[in-house]
């Protein structure tokens, strides 16, 4: 275990460690002395690091109301970063998605009319804007022939960017048993978007929407606010309560906020507000690595070297809490002795970071060099270590 003393900073960087359980306690009695929220489930995240900046149940299932449509739109935005859709095509509305999204449903909606054909910017902007299930119902059935099917779209896209906790059975969000997410899935999804979509996000700042000569306001709160706010998306049902995602950018810095479970609308734009204008002044950002600075090193096995180094992608910096440095421990983690070839740039390992116990942000670590397979000598010697002591 190798140890690094950057001043009042403490690192744990193992360099040996095959699948590890940590205990992570919920941070609930320290983070409670930086700050509290009336929210059942509370999460705020850099955008840029991805550092957890406050959680609280960010690992809890909940019904996602409206806030599904965000995971609706990565969909569409991920076909047409593809190629595979284009904003002039149109999408027919089907008497399913009319009368279960439209006004009688009593609904989100953009009236759209029965049998009529709609441009997929336009539909893009309903759901986005007015939390539209019509265009919802629309996109999805277009796109797969059926919510379910589109559902299925919806978790494939899911799980290969990350969201694990989550699942999803309809495009709109509304209730169902099966469909649920977490507030740390959503924070990774519009962390995703916002980076991989630059040019479809900025749906999100739009203030109104007209569609049948009817003006609809975006019902994000925040966009009202004086706090750089500019996305992303609001939800309610019975169930759930008053959710919000919300993100701002204040001085080239962002963050993106996801709260559940609050009792009204007033109290959702409040907390929202609160909690990002909070993150903006409490925090310093803290350069943990320079680009190209060797973090350490992953054991190999049976390698021409014994172990490879491992770098960030850029610089590794991680905000803290101003006062908190003395707080902060991480390590390097591996599913490991790796097996050579190691290929120079391939991602092996990761940098987790804690404070005060609660994981707080982890970074992508890459091989430095690569290491070929050892000739038999090597392979000898490493066997028997692994005889002897084993490799953790």
């Amino acid at each position: 275990m190798a140890t690094l003393s950057p001043p009042r900073i403490v690192f744990h960087l193992a360099a040996i460690l095959v699948t590890a359980v940590f205990m992570l306690s919920a941070l609930q009695q320290a983070q409670a002395q930086i700050y509290s929220t009336p929210a059942e489930a509370a999460l705020l995240m850099d955008a840029e690091t991805g550092t957890v900046l406050f959680s609280k149940n960010p690992d809890t299932r909940i019904p996602p109301a409206s806030l599904a449509k965000i995971m609706t739109m990565e969909v569409v935005f991920d076909q047409l970063k593809r190629g595979k859709l284009k904003l002039d095509d149109r999408f027919f509305v089907s008497e399913n998605a009319w009368r279960n999204g439209g006004a009688s449903s009593g609904g989100s909606t953009m009236f759209a009319k029965l049998n009529s054909e709609i441009r997929l910017e336009d539909l893009i902007r309903g759901v986005v804007i007015q939390s539209a299930n019509d265009g919802s119902i629309i996109i999805a059935e277009g796109l797969a022939g059926s919510e379910q099917a589109f559902a299925n779209l919806m978790n494939q896209r899911a799980r290969q960017i990350g969201l694990d906790a989550s699942n999803f059975t309809n495009s709109t969000g509304l209730p169902d048993p099966e469909q649920y997410v977490t507030i740390r899935d959503l924070a990774k999804l519009a962390r995703y978007i916002i980076r991989e979509y630059p040019n479809y996000y900025r749906y999100y700042r739009e203030k109104d929407f007209e569609w049948n000569n009817i003006r609809q306001r975006n019902r994000n709160p925040l966009l009202a606010s004086n706090i750089g706010a500019d996305g992303m998306k609001t939800g309610y049902t019975e169930e759930s309560g008053y959710g919000i995602v919300g993100t701002a950018k204040r001085e080239g810095r962002r963050l993106v906020a996801v709260l559940s479970g609050m009792t009204s609308k007033s109290q959702r734009a409040e907390e929202a507000r609160k909690i990002l204008d909070w993150g903006f002044r409490a925090f310093e950002k803290i350069t943990l690595f320079e680009e190209g600075e060797i973090l350490g090193q992953a054991s190999v096995y049976g390698g021409e070297k014994p172990g490879v180094d491992v770098v960030g992608e850029g610089p590794v910096s991680i905000y803290l809490p101003i006062g908190y440095r003395d707080k902060m421990k991480a390590r390097i983690v591996y599913t490991g002795p790796l097996m050579p070839p190691v290929a120079k740039g391939s991602q092996i390992a990761s940098l987790k970071v804690w404070i005060d116990d609660e994981l707080s942000q982890e970074t992508k670590l890459y091989a430095a060099e690569d290491v070929n397979k050892g000739g038999l000598q090597r392979q000898a010697v490493d066997a028997l270590k692994e005889l002897l002591f084993g490799w953790l």
